[in-house]
């Protein structure tokens, strides 16, 4: 029998291929079988604000044309889609050109099933745990009793380039597109808790959002993470209730969520509707065992490691990312190249690129964060001597030195990957 983490291809009715990570419908009883198809389709019919009547009726591995065409999901424009239960779908390199990610090329990763009613009337927080106050809020209370402000933030999935870890980790098979910096709009998750009184006791949040568990039981959440006391108290994890000037898109939250820049985005809890203060380190879904954990030490690539050897990642490392030109694409004798990097909570010192295999590296020019927890926006341009082809590589150095390298740090699960991002190019 197939592995519940196989992965197989499936076409929309337009043609459009996408990457679904499921158990073999045959292994599966009719009861959940009718569970996983509704709760598929129920997700997708958040994004596009309907119902999808007859949805029991759409063959097994279709995805629904109106929403899988050329421009991807409802909202979504050329996003890849690696799976559908959960919702998950990255975004090509070459469409995060742009210095702040617009909502539509933002990737989507999901653990759960989005809840069917993401309208802010009526959806409200709570604050409880180890706090002098309990706090029940509104939207409309968040505005009013806390500073309202927008920053620039980078968030990106920790298993962001798990597809080229070899031999393979399980898992979302993610290429470069888990990665994205929009603007967003909230309030300081510090001001928050500080209101409620943070008691001496409490050392770590504990994360709780509206979205289903894939089982279809009530009682069990998809994912539940949390924040140690002195990260949720930095200044630019938000509360966010808009992104780049408009409400949250239903697939990236709406209409409230975390946005916890540096660290892996699990943290960045979505449908958000309760933060716990806890007197230990959270011990919710996706928090224990494995999850989001790489091992203390070096391992070999294949190495099995005992579970109690694993750490909780945190800071995300130094990375970055090429935006233009495209991988194979055809240039002149020169080109223009660009792109971005970041560095958890650091920032990016320099830039360089090479394009003759690593013999020589070209020093790029480099902006600096728009605000902390923004990515850094990178330029130059690159004069080929002689026709052929040749590949643009990047590398980035972050203020604790620590710089890129071509080779993959191997872990059980996938994480981390950070080796230099490559591009290759026809000039002439």
């Amino acid at each position: 029998m197939a592995s519940s983490n196989t992965l197989k291809p499936a076409v929309a009715p337009d043609g459009v291929k996408y990457q679904e990570a499921a158990e073999p419908e045959a292994a599966l009883g009719p009861g959940r079988r009718r569970f996983l198809r509704t709760a598929g389709l129920a997700s997708l019919g958040a994004a596009a604000g309907m119902a999808i009547p007859f949805h029991h009726n759409l063959p097994h591995g279709f995805f629904p044309a109106a929403m899988a065409s050329s421009n991807g999901l409802a909202g979504k424009d050329g996003l890849t889609l690696l799976n559908d239960r959960p919702l998950n779908a990255e975004t090509p390199p070459e469409l995060l050109d742009d210095p702040i990610t617009p909502t539509a090329r933002h990737f989507i990763r999901n653990n759960g099933i989005a809840p069917d009613d993401t309208s802010p009337e009526g959806w409200t927080l709570s604050i409880d745990g180890f706090v002098d106050s309990v706090l029940e809020m509104s939207i409309g209370d968040l505005k009013e009793r806390f500073e309202v402000v927008t920053l620039a933030l980078t968030l990106e999935c920790g298993g962001n380039g798990r597809a080229f870890f070899d031999p393979p980790a399980s898992g979302n098979q993610w290429t470069y597109g888990a990665v994205a910096c929009s603007e967003w709009t909230g309030v300081r998750l510090r001001d928050v808790l500080q209101a409620a009184g943070l008691q001496d006791r409490a050392v770590y949040t504990a994360h709780y959002g509206a979205d289903g568990h894939l089982s279809g039981d009530p009682g069990k959440l998809p994912i539940s993470r949390g924040l140690p006391i002195a990260k949720a108290l930095t200044d630019n994890v938000l509360i966010a209730f808009a992104m780049n000037g408009a409400d949250l898109h239903p697939m990236n939250g709406a209409p409230l969520r975390l946005v916890v820049p540096g660290w892996p985005g699990s943290c960045s809890q979505k449908w958000l509707r309760r933060i716990e203060l806890r007197d230990q380190v959270h011990d919710g879904p996706k928090m224990t065992g494995t999850s989001y954990r790489v091992p203390e030490y070096p391992v070999a690539p294949g190495d099995t490691v005992p579970k109690e050897d694993f750490r909780i990642i945190e800071r995300m490392p130094v990375k970055s990312l090429i935006t233009f030109p495209a991988n194979g694409a055809a240039s002149g004798v020169a080109t223009d190249v660009r792109g971005h990097a970041w560095s958890g909570d650091r920032t990016i010192d320099s830039l360089e690129i090479s394009y003759d295999f690593g013999a020589r590296w070209q020093a790029t020019e480099l902006d600096p964060p728009i605000n902390e927890g923004a990515w850094q926006n990178w330029r130059t341009t690159v004069s080929f001597p002689v026709p052929g082809y040749y590949e643009i590589w990047a590398r980035a150095t972050d203020s604790a030195g620590e710089m890129q390298r071509f080779a993959i740090d191997w872990n059980p699960k996938g994480y981390l990957n950070n080796r230099m991002h490559r591009v290759g190019l026809r000039a002439g």
